[in-house]
């Protein structure tokens, strides 16, 4: 083998070598990137459920009061259709 050749091949190794580097760490930074953002999404979630967990008893006396409020006012409005009549 000639030695220019000889030398092309090295060069050719060398370069495979540091693109084979270049594509673990940009693989390795997207698994780390993916996994953070699941860990993003899944502490965003968490957190929406567990302020609806610790506020719930304080939604539930006004829902309550909503719901009392509603039938006070569909009686009003039978009584009023019933003295339309």
């Amino acid at each position: 083998m000639p030695p220019e050749e000889k030398e092309l091949l090295y060069r050719t190794v060398e370069l495979e070598e540091e693109n084979n580097k270049m594509l673990r760490s940009m693989r390795r930074a997207q698994r780390i990137a993916r996994v953070m953002s699941i860990i993003y999404w899944i502490f965003i979630i968490g957190s929406a459920v567990g302020a609806y967990y610790f506020i719930q008893p304080y939604l539930d006396p006004i829902y309550s009061i909503f719901g009392k409020a509603k039938d006070n006012l569909n009686s009003v409005n039978g009584l009023l259709q019933s003295f339309k009549q």
